[in-house]
């Protein structure tokens, strides 16, 4: 390389590119250096299961399912499907349990979340991901950005999402579009951020009260909610719209804790990677 300092032409040398095999090509446009972890709680999911694992990308490093005492073969329908992923024995009880439980196994620099009823698409996690890599300390579906449905909300349901989305929004000067979702994905870095410490279907609201509090960049990507393929679900409407609603106002209570959050500059080069 030729340049030119006072008038006068002076050779330099490139820095090197860094070596193909510590990417991760998760497009023929787009590839990652940093390494993906996916939590997936499940109970009793043996039939959904093969669905769910069949939308996970190839790229994904590492699989962590969180199994809540399952009295059918849950465990062993998973490890046939993916030989190499992690099995977790959850102790509690409750979705936000088994996440803590999950995310505090994960190896990954970022690690995504999704539900084993296959109602959320695995295919989706290269939006998560790339906006996390493009900046993003927190990334949240939404079923009511462009882009984005459901074929699983009731009347009730939208209608509770939709109070409870609006007293966060105006609690915490949010913009949220969405608020109950369970498909999110963030770096494993801020796990001490959002400092888990909920056992039910409230763990959603809870994540994003603490991302914004906490001051995280977060940013929504439309996603696609899907019906239940086998099973019936353990959302009950109003128990559970009741338990967010008490998480909303304890928040609202509890101070804001300095976190000491790492400058993007500072950040390890496998946090900022993209290619």
């Amino acid at each position: 390389m030729t340049t030119k300092h006072n008038g006068k032409t002076q050779l330099g040398t490139l820095r090197p590119l860094p070596t193909v095999d510590r990417f991760t090509p998760l497009t023929p446009h787009l590839a990652i250096s940093p390494t993906v972890s996916v939590v997936v709680p499940a109970m009793n999911e043996a039939e959904n299961l093969p669905h769910v694992f069949a939308t996970l990308p190839h790229w994904i490093d590492e699989i962590v399912l969180v199994d809540g005492n399952s009295t059918d073969d849950t465990v062993a329908v998973a490890r046939r499907l993916r030989p190499n992923l992690r099995v977790v024995m959850q102790r509690g009880k409750g979705k936000g349990d088994a996440l803590s439980t999950g995310f505090a196994a994960c190896t990954g620099d970022i690690i995504v979340m999704i539900d084993a009823d296959g109602s959320t698409d695995g295919r989706e996690i290269v939006h998560f991901v790339s906006a996390l890599v493009a900046g993003a300390d927190f990334v949240k579906g939404s079923r009511y950005a462009s882009g984005g449905g459901s074929d699983d909300l009731t009347f009730s349901r939208r209608l509770g999402n939709s109070v409870l989305r609006t007293l966060v929004n105006w609690i915490y000067g949010t913009k949220y579009t969405d608020l109950c979702y369970g498909y999110n994905a963030f770096w494993a870095r801020h796990l001490d951020t959002l400092d888990l410490d909920c056992a039910g279907f409230e763990v959603e609201t809870l994540m994003n009260i603490r991302a914004a509090k906490a001051g995280l960049k977060v940013h929504e990507v439309p996603s696609h909610e899907r019906c239940r393929i086998h099973g019936e679900s353990n959302l009950r409407a109003v128990r559970d719209g009741w338990r967010v609603l008490k998480t909303i106002m304890r928040e609202w209570r509890r101070p804001t804790l300095d976190v000491g959050l790492v400058p993007a500059e500072r950040q390890p080069a496998a946090d900022q990677g993209a290619a």
